[in-house]
């Protein structure tokens, strides 16, 4: 698999380097130079998630990595399901919060994880990685315990649940956290200037472990394809997905599964009051407001890191920017959206319920609608129970790391501060 930097073209790499190295100079986004389109799309659909997954994932990697090797990495990472609910006659949710840490992210950490090991040979790694909510457990979990690799995990102190902060700030171990005193921006800002850093890079063998490493997407290109095979047939050629955006990695891996020749007619990117994107696609203008904190708070991202992705995908394909639908929700939509779904006997959570309410909105006569859900309704305990006046159990996931003690340490939003706690 051959990848360029879209800053810097000139800048090319296969796939182990771009897992190892995560992001390329002058903090450019590595993307694959060819994407296959797939002509066996019926028999994909009608294989198992797991098998369904190995030959997917094996033709974008290619040959680089052995067959037998690859199989492997899929079978350990992708260890739970991620099963479609029809919540009315043509909306559909599909359900990403099976796996260890009740989240999508699982994909995709546990895929790198298992990539990262496959291809770092003998050397010493530090994954450095910002975190607004799912990443940090996704990835603390994946890699804990892992020789070698240490984890340094960034998340906005007070701005993600307690119940997302207790499941990777418990671990101790190879995995180090820091709350960060200000926004998720700020973290991803500092991630970016650790990546600027030729001499703090070498020194400790940097990577990155968020949607930024491309390993990272094509593992979540996977499930996009379940959702489909899961749907009637009679119900797969007027497929409309809208998803709960904050970075918008997980909308740039459905993007590669309609590139692959996934049937999905179109896609709806469903944002918060942090509505870069939206807006931009209505003016014209790209302006990025100060990040806000909302119930949604995986999604309080002001400058997406993958935007630069979702564009290439949609200039090389020859698709119009004007096709992708959008829209934000402010906290006291969102909270109605979780009211409504509730009602007609779904239980989801805020990122789900913008995803579901705003599909509603924008779905048309004869479409299909599937609604991505990306966390347990359990790591927003307080929110939804508070909306919706209810008492949600927790998941043994969850529970066992509420009773563990945080082992964060706190720290200004300051690079020479980050610099000098990685060098130690």
């Amino acid at each position: 698999m051959n990848l360029y930097n879209i800053k810097h073209p000139e800048e090319q790499v296969n796939f182990a380097q771009a897992v190892r190295q995560g992001l390329g100079k002058n903090q450019g986004l590595f993307f694959p130079q060819t994407i296959p389109t797939l002509d066996n799309i019926d028999e994909l659909l009608a294989l198992p998630l797991l098998e369904r997954s190995q030959k997917i994932l094996g033709a974008l990697i290619g040959e680089e990595i052995p067959t037998d090797t690859l199989n492997t990495m899929v079978k350990n990472a992708f260890t739970f399901p991620a099963p479609l609910a029809q919540v009315s006659d043509n909306l559909f949710a599909l359900e990403l919060f099976h796996g260890p840490t009740l989240a999508f992210k699982d994909f995709g950490g546990r895929f790198m994880a298992q990539a990262l090991s496959a291809v770092r040979g003998d050397e010493k790694i530090t994954i450095l990685t910002a975190t607004s909510g799912d990443t940090g457990a996704a990835v603390a979990h994946a890699f804990y315990g892992l020789e070698n690799i240490n984890v340094v995990i960034l998340y906005p102190k007070g701005k993600i649940s307690p119940l997302q902060e207790k499941l990777f700030c418990t671990l101790g171990g190879n995995i180090r956290t820091i709350a960060i005193e200000s926004d998720f921006d700020a973290c991803q800002a500092l991630v970016k200037q650790a990546f600027d850093d030729e001499d703090l890079r070498q020194a400790i063998g940097l990577n990155s472990a968020n949607s930024i490493n491309i390993s990272r997407l094509l593992a979540q290109v996977c499930y996009y394809f379940e959702a489909v095979a899961q749907l009637p047939v009679e119900k797969r050629q007027e497929v409309v997905v809208s998803v709960p955006s904050g970075n918008f990695g997980n909308l740039t891996a459905g993007l590669i599964a309609k590139t692959l020749g996934l049937p999905i007619k179109r896609f709806i990117a469903s944002t918060n009051a942090n509505d870069t994107v939206p807006r931009y696609l209505r003016s014209g203008q790209w302006q990025p407001n100060a990040t806000v904190a909302t119930l949604s708070n995986a999604m309080d991202v002001s400058r997406p890191n993958n935007w630069p992705r979702v564009e290439e995908l949609f200039k090389r394909n020859g698709w119009a920017l004007a096709d992708l639908g959008s829209d934000a929700l402010s906290d006291a939509e969102t909270a109605l959206a979780l009211k409504a779904q509730y009602e007609e006997g779904y239980l989801c959570e805020p990122h789900g319920a913008i995803a579901y309410q705003v599909l509603k909105d924008q779905l048309q006569a004869g479409e299909t609608g599937i609604f991505l859900c990306t966390a347990h309704p359990a790591k927003f305990k307080e929110s939804v129970e508070r909306i919706l006046s209810l008492e949600l159990p927790l998941p043994e996931a969850l529970d066992k790391h509420n009773k563990l003690p945080l082992l964060s340490d706190t720290m200004a939003a300051d690079f020479a501060q980050l610099k000098a706690y990685l060098l130690a």
